[in-house]
C-alpha cells in the first residue's frame, strides 16, 4: 500500500487452484438439472414445467418412508445430537427419556451390521473401518485427494456416471482414463467400478468382478467400488458385492462405498459410507471428513431405519423391488410403442435407450441438438455424451417416478420425435460400435446387453 492509503492495483482474486476450480464448466447433467430446478413440472402449479426423467432419484416409496418417520423411535431431541459429531459417525450413549430406555447409539455399528447382512459379507464388517460423510460425492472427492496427486488418472469403464469426473477433478485434480480408450502420459493410480452400472443398468458377474480386481492388484492400483445401487436390483439376476467375495487380491487397496440416496430413496439426506481396511487411507480421509460430516439428528433417524429389520425385510425392500420392476416395465413398454428400444437391465433406476435413428447425423452434435429439442418440449432426459459414451444417440431415462410422469414423458417424446423435423432417419451408425452401446436381441426378441469384458479391455490401458 502506498502512502495515503491509495488502493492497490487490481490483482488476481483467486489462487491458481481457485482459478482452476472457478473455470470449471458445469457438466451436461448439472446444466440440465439447473434448467429443471428453474421450471419444475407440477400438475397443479406448473403443468407446463419440465418433466424430469434425467435425475436418478427413487420417488416410488416415500409413502413407506413417511409412515416409518412418524413412529416414536424417530423422535429424538437429545442435546448430544446437536453437538459436534464424531466425523466417522456418531457413537455415544443417549438417555431417551420419552421412550424410557437406554439406547446405545452408534450409526457406524448399525451400518456395519446392515452391510454385513445385505451385502452378504463373508465376515462381519468392523465399525472402525467405516467413515460416514455427507454423500457419496464427498467420498469420491476425499478419496481422489488422498489416493492420487494432481494430474494422475483413474481408470473407469465407459459409459459411466459423468458426475464422478467433476468430483474427482475439483478436489484431486484427477483425469479420467476411459476403457476401452487408452491415454498416454497419464499416471493411472485408481480403478473405479460402478456396480450395478450407471447408466447401463447391468451387473458385474462375480467372475468378471474378480478379474478386474486381479488386474488392479497386478498393477498396484487402488479400486474404488461404488455400489450405490446395491439393493436396487429388480429382477432375479444375482448381485455380487465386493464385500461378499471370499478373499480380495489386495484388500488394502480395495475401498467400498454405498449410501442412502438410491436404495432408500433419500437423495436429499446426503449420507455416504466409505468402508476401507487401509488404516492410512482412512486416517487421511478422516482429516477431510470434518468438512463433510453428517448432522447428528440425521444419523439418529437413519439408525432407526437400519435397525428395523422387520420393516426392511417385510415392507420396504420387497415393495421397493416390486415398484421398481413395474415402473421399469411400464417405461420400456411405452418406449417400445413409439419405436425406441432399450438395453436389457437388471439394476439401478434407469434404462439406456437407443435414439440413434432420430439423429440427423451420427454425431454428438446431433445428439445434443436432439437433447435441446427435448428440453424445449419441457422434457429432461440425459444424453449419452454426459456419460462419455463413445457412440452418439444413446440416452438415459429414469423410471423410478410416478405413473403419470412416465406417461407424460412418453407423450412429450412422441410429440417431438414424430414431428416432420424429427422423423426417424436412416441409421448409418458404425457397425463396429462397441456392444455396450449397441442393443442385441435375445431369443425373445428383447434388446439385451452382454456384460462387457472390461477386464480384457482394461489390459490395453497404459499403466505407469
Amino acid at each position: 500500500m502506498s502512502g495515503g492509503g491509495a488502493p492497490a492495483g487490481p490483482g488476481p482474486a483467486l489462487s491458481a487452484r481457485g482459478a482452476r476450480i472457478a473455470a470449471g464448466v458445469p457438466g451436461l447433467l448439472d446444466g440440465g438439472f439447473a434448467l429443471y430446478v428453474a421450471d419444475p413440472f407440477d400438475r397443479e402449479r406448473n403443468p407446463e414445467g419440465i418433466v424430469n426423467l434425467g435425475t436418478s432419484e427413487n420417488r416410488l416409496c416415500f409413502d413407506l418412508i413417511e409412515e416409518r418417520l412418524t413412529r416414536p423411535d424417530m423422535d429424538c431431541l437429545e442435546p448430544d445430537l446437536f453437538q459436534y459429531p464424531d466425523t466417522q459417525g456418531v457413537r455415544r450413549n443417549l438417555q431417551l427419556t420419552s421412550l424410557t430406555l437406554i439406547l446405545c447409539f452408534s450409526f457406524r455399528e448399525e451400518i456395519a451390521k446392515f452391510l454385513t447382512d445385505y451385502a452378504r459379507a463373508t465376515k462381519e464388517l468392523r465399525p472402525e473401518h467405516i467413515t460416514v460423510m455427507n454423500g457419496c460425492c464427498a467420498v469420491f472427492a476425499t478419496l481422489s485427494t488422498v489416493l492420487c496427486d494432481p494430474g494422475d488418472g483413474y481408470l473407469i469403464p465407459a459409459p459411466h456416471y459423468g458426475g464422478i469426473n467433476s468430483k474427482m477433478w475439483l478436489y484431486g485434480g484427477l483425469q479420467p482414463v476411459h476403457v476401452p480408450l487408452s491415454s498416454e502420459g497419464i499416471r493411472v493410480r485408481v480403478l473405479v467400478l460402478i456396480n450395478p452400472n450407471n447408466p447401463l443398468g447391468d451387473i458385474y458377474p462375480a467372475q468378471l468382478l474378480k478379474e478386474c480386481l486381479e488386474f488392479a492388484h497386478r498393477h498396484e492400483l487402488h479400486v474404488i467400488m461404488d455400489e450405490i445401487y446395491m439393493l436396487s436390483v429388480y429382477d432375479d439376476t444375482t448381485f455380487t458385492s465386493v464385500l461378499s467375495l471370499d478373499s480380495l487380491p489386495d484388500p488394502e487397496r480395495t475401498h467400498f462405498m454405498w449410501g442412502f440416496s438410491k436404495d432408500f430413496g433419500m437423495s436429499g439426506i446426503r449420507v455416504g459410507v466409505l468402508y476401507t481396511r487401509n488404516h492410512e487411507v482412512q486416517k487421511a480421509v478422516n482429516q477431510l471428513a470434518v468438512f463433510h460430516s453428517c448432522p447428528g439428528p440425521v444419523q439418529h433417524v437413519l439408525t432407526q431405519f437400519l435397525k428395523d429389520r422387520d420393516w426392511l425385510d417385510n415392507v420396504f425392500f420387497p415393495t421397493n423391488k416390486k415398484r421398481l420392476k413395474e415402473a421399469q416395465n411400464l417405461l420400456v413398454d411405452r418406449l417400445a410403442d413409439i419405436g425406441i428400444p432399450v438395453l436389457k437391465s437388471s439394476g439401478g433406476l434407469y434404462v439406456w435407450a437407443d435414439f440413434r435413428k432420430f439423429l440427423k447425423s451420427q454425431t454428438f452434435e446431433a445428439e445434443l441438438e436432439l437433447w435441446q429439442k427435448l428440453l424445449d418440449k419441457k422434457l429432461l432426459i440425459s444424453p449419452g455424451k454426459a456419460f462419455y459414451c463413445y457412440e452418439p444417440g444413446w440416452f438415459r431415462l429414469v423410471f423410478s417416478d410416478s405413473v403419470d410422469k412416465i406417461y407424460l414423458c412418453i407423450e412429450r417424446l412422441q410429440q417431438m420425435l414424430h414431428t416432420d423435423d424429427a422423423k426417424p432417419v436412416v441409421n448409418n451408425a458404425s457397425s463396429t460400435a462397441d456392444s455396450s452401446c449397441s442393443p442385441e436381441e435375445d431369443s425373445s426378441g428383447t434388446p439385451s446387453n452382454t456384460p462387457r469384458d472390461d477386464a480384457s479391455q482394461i489390459k490395453n490401458i497404459l499403466v505407469f
